[in-house]
């Protein structure tokens, strides 16, 4: 696709906000290094992000000899960015500084049978909602990004199919223009998580990572060359959806033998009763609740809980000595709730399945571990697309940004 010099530009503000947000403070010179832009180029995107009130001088770095140079930080109280993580029994908010710290969350359950895209579009909005009114003051909201399960057109904001709903071509940016005062921006989870991983967790200074998003379902977010993938049709990733076992379990998607079918919440569930029918660490169909008992069990050496994770990870390591032995990354990533809540029992397990399958060299390149991001990833990297939505609206001129409030 070719890139226009607006591209080119938003680009540009994204790699320095994106150094300062890491690193602050930083000189122009420090910029330019860790950019490769040129000093100029650099001097005039720092003079534009700071009339829009998203970057501040900072006093001078102290100098040997020679001109003292001048600093210049992230502006935190600048602005405001919301990050929604819509998954398929929650949605999850939470309100970012311009430094990408949490300001406060907020969480709307999704019951069954409330899947119908007005029901989520209203909860998205009540949880928007919640989260702004609990900053301290009315935050300059300057965007809102969601992420959305399955296949999304992040260019028209259409959710263009969540099989496990039974959406098609749902215009979910309209929707939400019609319940929010803010410019929303519309993606996907596993691309949300690997920006999230890239920025502050363990894919930081990677050049390939893989970050699998393991929840009700599963994923497998991709960095190659340093570059977020997304694929022709920003559809890269549904590694959850590749056969695992033939003719196996039956899976949401309509196919059989899917990784999801033996490695989401619902099959580790579904392992649980097979295993261990009377189980009191079945919840009935609460997720949450049964796959939060289950990792504290295992943690405490309970031989049910540990034969359920050792069985999911005999599966999950299958699949991802595939991701090894394909894409050689440096390291991948076990993300969201569900590994969260098995922690260390289940990459243990992990490790050991990936070195029984995988092939020798790619495999002792190859780090695994859990994610090290405190609050939830994909809220985080949803944040990142609002800021990239921000920098990148027409209406961006380098001097003026319409502030939101409530």
């Amino acid at each position: 696709m070719k890139r226009t010099s607006r591209d080119i530009r938003t680009a540009n503000r994204y790699a320095v906000l994106r150094h300062l947000i890491a690193k602050s403070p930083a000189s122009r010179g420090e910029l330019a290094e860790a950019t490769g832009l040129s000093q100029a180029t650099v001097a005039t995107l720092v003079g534009e992000l700071t009339a829009l009130g998203l970057l501040v001088e900072v006093g001078f770095e102290e100098s040997a000899g020679g001109r003292p140079r001048s600093l210049v930080a992230v502006d935190a109280a600048g602005g405001a960015l919301v990050g929604v993580d819509v998954a398929e029994t929650y949605v999850h908010a939470e309100l970012f500084d311009l430094a990408l710290g949490v300001v406060a969350r907020a969480e709307e359950e999704l019951r069954p049978g409330e899947s119908a895209p007005e029901d989520v579009v209203g909860r998205i909005a009540a949880a928007v909602g919640a989260v702004v009114a609990a900053a301290r003051r009315p935050p300059r909201v300057l965007g809102v990004g969601v992420t959305m399960p399955g296949q999304v057109d992040r260019e028209r904001g259409v959710a263009v199919r969540a099989a496990n709903w039974g959406w098609r071509d749902v215009p979910l940016t309209a929707l939400l223009g019609e319940r929010l005062p803010y410019p929303v921006h519309l993606d996907n989870p596993l691309r949300a998580a690997t920006v999230a991983e890239l920025w502050f967790g363990a894919a930081r200074g990677r050049d390939d990572a893989v970050v699998i998003n393991l929840g009700t379902g599963v994923g497998a977010g991709l960095a190659l060359g340093g570059t977020l993938h997304r694929g022709v049709t920003n559809s890269a990733g549904e590694w959850g959806h590749t056969t695992l076992v033939l003719d196996g379990r039956p899976c949401r998607c309509g196919d059989t033998g899917c990784v999801e079918a033996y490695v989401g919440a619902p099959a580790i569930m579904r392992t649980l009763r097979e295993l261990a029918p009377d189980s009191p660490l079945l919840t009935d169909e609460d997720q949450t609740a049964t796959i939060g008992a289950l990792g504290r069990a295992a943690a405490g050496g309970d031989p049910v809980a540990l034969r359920v994770v050792r069985e999911t990870a005999r599966h999950l390591g299958a699949a991802v000595a595939d991701l090894v032995n394909l894409l050689n990354p440096e390291v991948i990533v076990l993300s969201s709730w569900v590994a969260a809540a098995l922690g260390a029992p289940l990459l243990t397990e992990v490790r050991e399945a990936v070195e029984r399958h995988a092939l020798g060299s790619p495999f002792a390149a190859t780090e695994i571990v859990l994610s090290p991001i405190p609050t939830d990833p994909v809220s985080l990297g949803a944040a990142t697309f609002a800021l990239e939505g921000v920098l990148s609206s027409p209406g961006l001129t380098g001097t003026t940004l319409t502030p939101h409030t409530t």
